[in-house]
C-alpha cells in the first residue's frame, strides 16, 4: 500500500474538523486551529497512519488506545485554555494528546505509567520541537507535586473517583476534566475550583482505559 504523503495528511485533517469536529459542537478556534496542525499520523504505528485521522480510537500497543479526534478536541475544549497555563496530564499515551495541549498552552507537565509509551512520545515530541512538554514515568494518580498548582489538569485514563491528589495540585482558580465511572463506561466529568470550593459536573458519555494507580484501579 502507498502511504500518503504529507499533502494527503493535510487534506485528513481539514476533512477531521469539517466532518468530525465543527459539527459535534467544538467550537473554541484555537483547538480547531492546533487540530489542524498537529501531525497526528506520527503518534501511531506505520500501519495504522493511514487511518490516524479518521474517526475512532487506535491501538498504540501496551494495551493503550489514542482517542478518537473528537474525544481530543472535546477534552481540550473543556479545559478551556488561554495560553499562559501550567497543565497537568495523566497518561501521555501515545503523546498526541501532550502536543494538543502544548500548543495551546505555555507548559505541559504529563505522567505515565508505561515505559516503552514514555520513550516512543519524548522522541516525537522532540522531533517536532515541542520542547515545553516535561515527562516523567510514575503513578499518574499521584499527580506530580513538585511542579503544582495547576491551571488546568486532564486525565486521558479513567477512574473509579476522582484523585484526591490531584484536587489538591489543581490552582484556585482551576479546571480538570476525568473519566469516571466503571472499567466498561464512564462520564466526562469536568472538575472546578474556585474559592476554595469544588464543583462536579458530569457530561458526555465515554470509554477509556482504565486509570491505574494509589488512587485509581488496581492492576
Amino acid at each position: 500500500m502507498v502511504r500518503p504523503n504529507i499533502n494527503n495528511y493535510e487534506k485528513a485533517r481539514e476533512r477531521m474538523i469539517l466532518e468530525q469536529l465543527v459539527p459535534r459542537g467544538i467550537i473554541d478556534q484555537k483547538v480547531l486551529e492546533v487540530m489542524g496542525k498537529v501531525p497526528r499520523h506520527l503518534f501511531v504505528e506505520d500501519a495504522l497512519q493511514a487511518q490516524s485521522y479518521s474517526d475512532f480510537p487506535l491501538p498504540i500497543g501496551e494495551g493503550q488506545t489514542i482517542s478518537q479526534p473528537y474525544i481530543v478536541a472535546l477534552m481540550t475544549q473543556m479545559l478551556n485554555l488561554r495560553g499562559d497555563e501550567s497543565v497537568l496530564e495523566i497518561g501521555t499515551g501515545s503523546g498526541y494528546q501532550a502536543a494538543v495541549l502544548s500548543r495551546l498552552c505555555e507548559r505541559v507537565f504529563s505522567v505515565e505509567r508505561i515505559k516503552p509509551l514514555f520513550v516512543k512520545a519524548r522522541k516525537i515530541f522532540d522531533q517536532l520541537l515541542y520542547f515545553n512538554i516535561l515527562c516523567k514515568i510514575d503513578d499518574g494518580t499521584m499527580g506530580w507535586p513538585a511542579n503544582a498548582p495547576y491551571d488546568a489538569i486532564m486525565v486521558t485514563a479513567a477512574g473509579p473517583d476522582i484523585p484526591q491528589a490531584l484536587v489538591d495540585q489543581l490552582a484556585d482558580p482551576g479546571r480538570m476534566v476525568i473519566p469516571i465511572g466503571d472499567r466498561t463506561s464512564q462520564r466526562l466529568t469536568l472538575v472546578t475550583k474556585e474559592d476554595g470550593e469544588i464543583k462536579v459536573r458530569d457530561g458526555e458519555a465515554v470509554r477509556f482505559v482504565s486509570l491505574i494507580g494509589a488512587q485509581g484501579w488496581e492492576p
